[in-house]
């Protein structure tokens, strides 16, 4: 099928390329190793142990690295609407998708669709971690470090017994290999890969396990954060997670036994005292905030959307932002609203006639003029600005 297809798609990417390399030549290097100074037939059990163990982690990073590709977050349909009407005055409507967000939905600019449960877009991927890959993503990024930090005590171990001429392993003395230089550099090379995967993965995995014991994404937890600095009203109260169910029951929601997480995506359980919408009548009043904070720039001067604008002056082009958050490119007549911004650049929504569409991203301070506040409430009453 054309989804299908789709979905394979994905493999034929930077990221997914990467990290097969890194997995196969891991792995392979390990094997190797494995095979000259722990081979089978020299030392019994423990050799063919080692080489057993090694494929286990394989299979269990390349089945659930796959899985997470290929099985997918779960997309909202385009033009979605709850059964009940009622409860679209509690949802978030995505212009681009044309329908309304279910509880902790999220629209993705890179997949270009709305994502239940999502937590982040992944390079390595290629894909959104959301509901139905959360499961095989947690256990991807637990079993890759786990087997790179097993494959990495292969390649030292064989490299330790070139040096010093004799090896050890498992308290069982083995005579030393001989390997040419060639072969010396490719485990210096395989294990600096190893390790990197250890301290980058084991990382994201440390994050991922504190977003699945509090039963939260990471764009949650941002919300979160914001939720405890908003200025809130004596009816409003103090704001409480309302999927914080308890550190098993949150595990549970992932981490369970049938290796797929519990739900359809688009209703949950809550903790007591909240409902179906309580976070997301929180981020409709977050936005409502953040629009009201809004500044609208007049553009001034063109600017192409490349990350590195030289003509733009020199602090322009080394003050970059540290994001992959897009550039748009804006032209004389152009307006942004800017919602947050940086010393040299500035983040905003462009204003188009399509309402369908959504143009968003960084673009230079020196491109645009701050619109006085005297115009901005004579544009909002009606009244010409000359008048």
């Amino acid at each position: 099928t054309m989804g299908s297809l789709y979905e394979l798609k994905r493999l034929l990417h930077f990221g997914p390329i990467i990290a097969l390399c890194v997995i196969f030549i891991c792995y392979t290097m390990s094997i190797i190793d494995s095979m000259l100074w722990l081979l089978p037939t020299h030392n019994g059990i423990a050799g063919k142990l080692n080489v057993l163990v090694l494929t286990i982690w394989l299979a269990l990073i390349l089945g659930n690295f796959f899985r997470a590709i290929l099985g997918g977050p779960g997309y909202v349909p385009k033009n979605w609407v709850p059964k009940d009407k009622n409860d679209t005055k509690y949802l978030q409507f995505c212009q681009v998708c044309q329908g309304y967000k279910p509880p902790r939905a999220h629209h993705c600019r890179k997949c270009e669709r709305c994502v239940l449960k999502m937590d982040h877009h992944c390079p390595w991927i290629n894909n959104c971690c959301g509901h139905f890959n959360h499961t095989n993503f947690v256990l991807f990024v637990f079993f890759a470090p786990v087997g790179c930090m097993h494959a990495l005590i292969v390649m030292v171990a064989t490299v330790w017994s070139q040096v010093f001429r004799r090896a050890e392993y498992l308290q069982i003395a083995v005579r030393p290999v001989n390997f040419s230089i060639n072969a010396f550099l490719m485990n210096l090379f395989a294990s600096g890969l190893a390790f990197g995967t250890i301290v980058a993965v084991g990382i994201l995995f440390y994050y991922q396990m504190k977003n699945v014991i509090t039963n939260s994404t990471g764009i949650e937890q941002w919300i979160i954060e914001k939720a405890e600095d908003r200025r809130r009203t004596e009816e409003e109260g103090t704001f409480k997670y309302p999927y914080n169910l308890g550190k098993l029951k949150n595990i549970l929601e992932v981490l369970n036994f049938s290796f797929r997480p519990y739900g359809d995506g688009y209703v949950w359980p809550v903790a007591k005292g909240c409902h179906q919408f309580t976070l997301t009548i929180e981020q409709i009043k977050q936005k409502h905030e953040k629009r009201s904070r809004m500044v609208p720039f007049d553009i001034i001067k063109s600017y192409s959307g490349w990350w590195f604008p030289c003509t733009l002056g020199i602090c322009t082009c080394a003050r970059v932002p540290c994001s992959d958050e897009p550039r748009i490119a804006v032209c004389p007549g152009d307006r942004v609203i800017v919602s947050r911004g940086q010393k040299y650049w500035l983040y905003g929504n462009k204003v188009l006639k399509d309402e369908g569409k959504r143009i968003r991203g960084w673009f230079p301070r020196k491109c645009g003029l701050r619109v006085p506040e005297q115009n901005r409430r004579c544009e909002n009453n009606g009244t010409p600005v000359n008048s």
